[in-house]
C-alpha cells in the first residue's frame, strides 16, 4: 500500500520545483519548465492513488490533459431548459478562451470573507 503522506511530500516538492522553473523560465517551451510540469502531473496522480488506496478518497482535482473538446457533448445543447446555466456566456466573441478573473461586481473589495 502506497503511503499518502510520502505522496503529497513528494507533490510538494514537485510544485515547488515548477515554481523555480517557472521563475527561471528561458522562453515558451522551455525543457525545464515542461518537466517539471510533467513531475507535477505524475506526482499529483501518485497521491490521489495512494489517497484511494488508504482512504478510499479522491481530491477534487483532475490533471489537464489539453483535450477540452473530447469531453463536450453536443447532446447537452438539447438540455436548454435548465435553469442553471441561463447566466453562463459561452458566445462572448471577446472570449479568448482564458480565465481573465472576476468582474468587478463578482467579488467583495473591502477584504472580508464571504461565507
Amino acid at each position: 500500500m502506497a503511503d499518502p503522506r510520502a505522496s503529497l511530500s513528494a507533490l510538494v516538492t514537485a510544485l515547488e520545483r515548477h515554481l523555480e522553473a517557472a521563475a527561471g523560465r528561458r522562453g515558451e517551451n522551455d525543457p525545464t519548465v515542461v518537466a517539471a510540469f510533467e513531475d507535477v502531473a505524475d506526482a499529483f496522480e501518485t497521491y490521489d492513488d495512494a489517497l484511494l488506496e488508504a482512504y478510499g478518497e479522491v481530491t477534487p482535482l483532475e490533471v489537464y490533459s489539453g483535450d477540452e473538446d473530447d469531453d463536450y457533448d453536443d447532446s447537452d445543447e438539447e438540455d436548454s431548459d435548465d435553469d442553471e446555466d441561463d447566466d453562463l456566456d459561452f458566445d462572448d466573441e471577446e472570449d479568448d478562451g482564458e480565465y481573465s478573473g472576476l468582474d468587478d461586481e463578482e467579488y467583495d473589495t473591502d477584504g472580508s470573507a464571504r461565507r
